[in-house]
């Protein structure tokens, strides 16, 4: 379900401490406690392939053993599939479902490919789709990876697969996430999902951008 741009609001605190997956976390000084989750309610497990990330788990989003069936609350990943190979999107999406609680919320995002293409096509190719920390994002940053990173060897940055809302949607359903709802963050060329293992909540389809409802 593609939704028109939905407004970028955090998820509301819970009394019971909840428990978020960070895919792809990055660097220890990048948390998502206290920017996307409440500092209350919530704790983060900080998962990378990448082990200059100091990750509390050193694994691939493919091969999460490491994490316990229905263990998790929420699923969080930003701008991890994209770095995969497409025949291994369903291995990372089927471990995100197994590892959530029924009832658990999946929050993802990806390039946003046709929009990309669009500046592409119209021949915008080497001007800036915007400005990141790390630098001005180019429309081959999007669409194959940030160069400067590339550039300095950081191969794990490198773009393999990238999706429109239609695939996404239905790689997440095939997968069995449901409701699956799909949102453009037009100035970031970003898709983003909110999607649930079921049983979602009654009330799952009310709920904006990143405020997902529990159960």
């Amino acid at each position: 379900m593609l939704h028109p741009e939905m407004p970028d609001t955090p998820p509301a605190a819970t009394s019971a401490p909840r428990t978020v997956l960070n895919v792809g976390c990055g660097p220890r000084a990048i948390s998502i406690i206290g920017t996307v989750f409440p500092v209350e309610g919530w704790r983060e497990l900080r998962l990378d392939i990448n082990p200059k990330a100091d990750p509390d788990i050193v694994a691939s989003m493919t091969d999460m053993t490491a994490v316990a069936d229905g263990s998790i609350d929420a699923v969080w990943s930003s701008h991890n599939l994209e770095h995969l190979d497409p025949h291994e999107v369903p291995l990372a999406l089927r471990e995100f479902l197994r590892v959530l609680r029924p009832g658990g919320c999946l929050l993802l995002a990806v390039p946003d490919l046709q929009a990309v293409a669009r500046r592409i096509a119209a021949d915008h190719i080497d001007e800036p789709l915007y400005q990141s920390g790390a630098g001005p994002v180019f429309p081959l940053d999007v669409v194959y990876g940030f160069g400067p990173a590339l550039a300095a060897g950081d191969r794990f940055m490198a773009h393999r697969t990238g999706f429109t809302p239609r695939m996404l949607e239905t790689a997440l359903r095939d997968i069995g996430f449901g409701p699956v709802i799909i949102w453009r963050l037009e100035e970031a060329y970003e898709l983003r999902v909110r999607a649930y293992r079921p049983p979602a909540p009654a009330n799952a389809l009310d709920s904006a951008a990143w405020d997902f409802p529990t159960a």
